[in-house]
């Protein structure tokens, strides 16, 4: 049998000269499958030293690639046999490790300490005393918010090569600082107020608050002041034997 009449059975369209090329393999090296690539330049790092790497960004997710590659070159423990390493063979590494660049998410450091979570535990178990207390209370919850007249909405709609416009006021003027309260009978008492609200304003507000809940019968006992909002809690003063002299606790 020829090399031709041997390409037209395996193949129609296999060429005389590919399988003469498999047979002259076979015979030489005793293998008919291809050589896997081994050419190039090898792994810089290996799997270990990159699951480190990705834990430099795990730990802390602003981190530069500069930075990464001076911890890699300062580490002799670890990446004791890497001479150098270029900027984007480290950015290869993370994006095959699924990890890309993104924008940074500001996040309270106290948010999720264990100070902070003791505190949110004894919040919610006070809470539930007050719920299951014989005395009716009333839950106030108080929050500021600042804003201004002239914010408008940042996307709109419009044909395809015509801009989207809005008319807008030449100056944007003051900041609005708006402290409110509410609670399950509706709005309690708000005061706007032109900037930035501080401590002295904060205690005015209380005051007029603590008048609007003694004309309807209740009195301000405790404020815990929590991460998004403060609540305050009212006691019926019909109902107990406080007077008029409990202070507020801030």
């Amino acid at each position: 049998m020829t090399m031709t009449e041997a390409a037209t059975m395996i193949q129609p369209n296999l060429r005389r000269s590919t399988v003469a090329s498999i047979i002259r393999t076979f015979r030489n090296e005793n293998r008919i499958v291809t050589r896997s690539n081994s050419g190039g330049r090898g792994k810089i790092l290996t799997d270990q030293q990159e699951q480190a790497v990705v834990d430099l960004v795990q730990a802390r997710n602003d981190i530069r690639l500069t930075e990464i590659r001076q911890h890699i070159l300062d580490n002799e423990d670890m990446f004791n046999n890497v001479g150098s390493i270029s900027l984007p063979t480290i950015a290869r590494i993370l994006k095959m490790h699924q990890v890309s660049i993104k924008q940074l998410y500001h996040v309270p450091f106290e948010r999720n300490a264990d100070r902070v979570k003791q505190m949110r535990t004894e919040y919610v178990q006070r809470v539930m005393e007050l719920d299951a207390d014989d005395d009716h209370h009333k839950f106030i919850y108080l929050d500021e918010a600042g804003f201004n007249l002239a914010k408008t909405r940042r996307r709109g709609r419009n044909f395809i090569g015509q801009r989207a416009t809005i008319q807008v006021p030449g100056q944007h003027g003051a900041n609005i600082t708006m402290c409110a309260a509410i609670s399950e009978d509706g709005v309690v008492g708000r005061r706007p107020h032109i900037g930035p609200y501080n401590a002295a304003r904060l205690v005015t507000f209380l005051d007029e608050l603590d008048q609007v809940c003694r004309a309807v019968g209740f009195h301000l006992i405790q404020i815990n002041l929590c991460c998004d909002c403060t609540v305050v809690f009212c006691i019926n003063i019909l109902q107990t034997l406080f007077n008029s002299t409990i202070p507020l606790c801030l």
